[in-house]
């Protein structure tokens, strides 16, 4: 680690490579977990409804089935499934069906790669900044895949909030008692919105994943992050889903995810946090 600090040159360069291989496999974890977690879910629902099992082939596992194209099924050699690379070269197209490939691909795998650079730019190659490319990547992962499905599953946002808080054992970011109070309070905070709109509407405003997000925020960022989190979340959000909803013609009542808002405000407040708040007092006139 202290030979890539001391040696630039070789480090970003490693660390955008490593992010364009983190990028496919984010890919891969955004299109099969939300499917995987279905399958399993009417598995579930079959045996507890006391209905007999239906034999239904599960769709492929996040790490063992090979990659291939949704369309004709045709198994990806390994020149055709290298990195932003592949793409560009097959001009966005199946080089046996000629079918296109979404561009979600290309997208997630250069910005995992500006975003692994980013980590490394701001915390080095040691174990901080190991740590900001995991929280940067569980981020991404779960931004797809609320985009999609608008589902924030347990299976990640569980294990990113264990992982903050187990770092901040080691004072990785910050002390425990910080991140626990974090964790519990970013929980809470958006628990209670949601029980009290529920309470004056008799509707959901929101997924208990958002809690579950920002209580991992909470557990990277600490308690002095939970404000600044939900102050920037909702203001991206209003501006972006406003934008989103004009562009296509779709009224207020359109269920929106918060999850992406979420982890964008996250991560701009673990990156810069301190920095963005002097600014802010010092425009206030607090400092």
């Amino acid at each position: 680690m202290a030979f890539l600090d001391q040696h630039p040159g070789i480090g970003y360069p490693a660390a955008a490579g490593l992010g364009l291989l983190i990028g496919s496999f984010l890919n891969v974890v955004i299109l099969r977990l939300p499917r995987r977690m279905e399958w399993q879910w009417k598995r579930d629902a079959r045996e507890i409804l006391g209905e007999p099992d239906i034999y239904e082939p599960p769709p492929p596992g996040v790490v063992v089935e090979p990659s291939h194209c949704p369309h004709c099924k045709h198994k990806l050699s390994w020149y055709e499934n290298i990195p932003l690379f592949s793409w560009l070269l097959q001009r966005g197209r199946c080089r046996h069906c000629q079918a296109p490939i979404s561009i979600q691909y290309p997208l997630v795998e250069l910005l995992t790669a500006v975003l692994v650079l980013a980590s490394v730019w701001q915390f080095g190659f040691g174990w901080q900044g190991f740590g900001a490319i995991v929280l940067t990547c569980f981020l991404i992962a779960l931004s797809g895949i609320d985009l999609r499905t608008q589902l924030l599953p347990d299976q990640l946002t569980l294990p990113l909030m264990w992982l903050g808080l187990i770092g901040s054992m080691d004072n990785l970011y910050m002390p425990t008692k910080p991140a626990l109070i974090g964790a519990a309070v970013g929980y809470l905070s958006l628990w209670t919105v949601w029980w009290l709109f529920k309470q004056i509407t008799g509707k959901e405003g929101m997924g208990h994943g958002d809690f579950k997000l920002l209580a991992a925020l909470g557990a990277w960022c600490g308690l002095k992050g939970i404000l600044p989190i939900i102050l920037l979340s909702s203001l991206v959000g209003a501006i972006v889903g406003s934008v989103w909803l004009y562009a296509r013609g779709r009224d207020r009542a359109t269920p929106i995810p918060f999850g992406p808002y979420l982890a964008i405000a996250g991560w701009l407040v673990f990156m810069w946090g301190d920095p963005m708040i002097a600014a802010y007092r010092q425009w206030a006139g607090l400092a």
